[in-house]
């Protein structure tokens, strides 16, 4: 069980406010992060210790951790970098805003806040750092490109800090889920209208069929699993004495992580396509 104290960004749902309340059952004192003041009041109503942190702004992920190193007395035990959202569209539909946009959040916030953090794991001479990627940060999917650019980096750039920081006390993870029930969708259509242009596009016919599936109802693909499913990785990741490099969460990361390694470029991007939904799904 754990004791320590960990910092989680993107709580206001889904994986977020799953891990957010586990940990905090199994004795970790949480402070669970979110963007929008509203949402920061309801989790603190919900018995967590929350605070606004905004990813894309710097000051704002300054006065966060100066916050929380306020109450725990200078010490933070585990970082988990969860908060992200998916921007849909073609690549050549993606303007550079859309594309920075994207990166501010699932990138250049993460790397913000984690290099204000690995200096008080270093002084305390040890602590966990997760980031949640994806199985999209292993393979990619048609019309998610921003995405899964943005995944890409940050599996790169988690794989040189643990190289890095090997003999430090400080261990870096990934988490790597596939579909998991959220608001993952809900946020992915926002982001879509506000920055796609189907008309006029040669992908306008993909894009109404991929827009009925953000707006579709329960899970949108097999094999999704509850946001419990991450818990327990991330529980065995900031908890084990020997935490791997990589937890892979539902089965498609599993399945695509194997035949990444074994198909060749061709019958895998067939494959690919089909199950991205080619815009369809």
């Amino acid at each position: 069980m754990g004791n320590g104290s960990i910092l989680i960004t993107g709580c206001s749902s889904g994986i977020g406010l799953c891990c957010a309340r586990g940990l905090q059952a199994r004795g970790w004192r949480v402070f669970a992060t979110a963007r929008q003041p509203a949402d920061v009041t309801r989790l603190q109503a919900d018995g967590l210790e929350s605070l606004a942190l905004d990813l894309r702004d710097s000051t704002s992920i300054q006065a966060a951790v100066a916050a929380v190193l306020e109450r725990t007395g200078g010490r933070l035990d585990a970082l988990f970098n969860n908060g992200a959202y998916g921007q849909p569209g073609a690549v050549e539909d993606l303007s550079r805003e859309a594309l920075r946009e994207q990166f501010e959040t699932n990138l250049f916030g993460t790397l913000d806040l984690t290099n204000r953090v690995i200096p008080v794991m270093r002084r305390q001479g040890g602590g966990r750092i997760l980031y949640n990627s994806s199985v999209l940060g292993l393979v990619a999917f048609p019309y998610r490109g921003a995405y899964v650019a943005s995944k890409f980096a940050l599996e790169g750039l988690a794989d040189t800090l643990r190289l890095e920081l090997a003999g430090t006390g400080i261990h870096v993870g990934l988490i790597e889920p596939g579909p998991i029930l959220s608001r993952f969708r809900d946020n992915a259509h926002v982001a879509y209208r506000r920055h796609i242009r189907a008309e006029g596009s040669p992908h306008r016919e993909k894009y109404a069929a991929m827009e009925a599936r953000l707006l579709k109802e329960g899970p949108a693909a097999p094999f999704t699993l509850p946001p419990d499913a991450v818990l327990n990785r991330v529980i065995h990741a900031l908890e084990s004495p020997r935490p791997r490099a990589r937890y892979a969460v539902t089965v498609p990361t599993h399945l695509f992580a194997v035949l990444r390694r074994l198909l060749p470029v061709r019958a895998l991007d067939a494959i690919l396509r089909r199950a991205g939904g080619e815009g369809r799904r």
